[in-house]
């Protein structure tokens, strides 16, 4: 079939199994071109099919030769429909896993439940022992308590009082205004229980009980923090809230690891063009200002050059991994340099639909916004009739 971008909204219907692939291919030519990492050899990641956990199964297995087992929620294809991108990119990976000598293989499910978290442990217990590093990188809208039953669903909304600012429709480059009102205590409490850091602490105790972390054993989880610009819908707002409880669970985690003289860190990455940012009010017009300075100063990154800098020069440098005066290890550090925090700010007051063309960087973020479904990806000819129906070789 010939698959084009069908969007509404914040999300496109159809992805493109043949760009997906080229864009992991193009993320594993640049973990390959930056040398080899010191680093894990069997590892673990949660929400392995997109976005930074899918970085970091590729930074794993092509900087460091690990072998990979990747957990993820993804729609496979039916004849005449695509799959969800997640699907292509895991197919992808694998197969250039599997060519490269590695081993890959996945689990597809809800990573929440403990229907598939035993179904891991199981794997890992038959193929690779244990597990020296453990990545956690769930996005989720909604999450049913393992325990309890009860289904939660998050929000992204500011906490205490309405908040007013600019955003920008990516597509259509208008800049408005938009309010959004407060969060009660029920959305808030339920945001938490979604994206905070209770299902992260109970994948490391499943794991601890089974015996399947091996000594010495790392686990991250990923974070944000952002600007003053973005913070009463961010960082002060519900999903802050959360963020806050992720970030807190490092430390319950780090104590019980500490049997094993193993360590938990949360690492607060930049901002980035994801499903989830797309989604969030004022973070697509701050993203495309920020990618313009960014891009000027020439440190801007993606997901896979932000976590192959995490590997290599923090995780596993063989220096004493450095960490902010909450513990986090910071690779946001470029994005919140104060020049470039200052200049953002500037163009802010500035932005406005006539305006943005020329001061942000809105043609970066609409491509990269479509690269995440395989389109307008260099290289692919989307004229051509494409196969959608593609297997994951090493789906468990």
């Amino acid at each position: 079939m010939i698959i084009a971008p069908r969007i509404r909204g914040f999300i496109c219907l159809t992805s493109h199994p043949e760009g997906c692939e080229q864009n992991i291919v193009n993320q594993i030519n640049y973990v390959k071109s930056k040398g080899s990492i010191d680093g894990p050899k069997r590892v673990l990641v949660i929400g392995a099919s997109t976005g930074f956990g899918l970085a970091s199964r590729i930074t794993s297995a092509f900087g460091a030769d690990a072998s990979t087992i990747g957990v993820y929620f993804e729609k496979p294809p039916a004849p005449g429909k695509t799959a969800s991108p997640g699907w292509y990119n895991t197919a992808a990976f694998e197969k250039k896993a599997h060519e490269a000598g590695l081993y890959a293989k996945s689990i597809n499910g809800d990573a929440f439940s403990d229907e598939i978290k035993a179904k891991t442990l199981e794997l890992i217990k038959a193929d690779l022992g244990q597990i020296d590093l453990v990545i956690y990188s769930l996005a989720s809208p909604r999450r049913t308590h393992p325990k309890t039953g009860v289904v939660y669903n998050s929000v992204l909304k500011p906490i205490g009082e309405t908040f007013t600012n600019k955003t920008v429709d990516f597509h259509t480059g208008v800049v408005s205004d938009i309010s959004i009102q407060p969060a009660n205590e029920e959305e808030i409490e339920n945001t938490v229980a979604v994206m905070g850091g209770e299902d992260w602490g109970f994948w490391i105790e499943d794991l601890m009980a089974a015996d399947l972390l091996a000594p010495g054993a790392t686990t991250v989880a990923y974070s944000y923090i952002g600007p003053s610009l973005t913070e009463a819908v961010y960082r002060k707002g519900t999903i802050g809230r959360a963020k806050d409880h992720l970030e807190a669970t490092a430390f319950t985690i780090t104590d019980k690891l500490k049997p094993l003289n193993g360590k938990a860190y949360v690492s607060v990455n930049k901002a980035l063009v994801t499903q989830a940012s797309s989604a969030i009010p004022v973070i697509p017009l701050y993203i495309s200002l920020l990618y313009k300075v960014m891009k000027e100063e020439g440190i801007h990154e993606g997901c896979i050059e932000q976590i192959q800098r995490l590997f290599q020069d923090r995780l596993y440098s063989g220096n004493e991994i450095p960490t902010d005066e909450k513990g986090r290890i910071r690779v946001d550090d470029w994005e919140m340099r104060e020049d470039v925090q200052a200049k953002v700010a500037a163009l802010w007051l500035e932005a406005k639909t006539e305006s943005l063309p020329e001061i942000g960087d809105l043609a970066g973020y609409k491509k990269d916004f479509l690269n995440l479904f395989g389109f307008d990806v260099a290289g692919v000819d989307y004229e051509a009739d494409t196969n959608e129906m593609v297997e994951i070789s090493g789906l468990v």
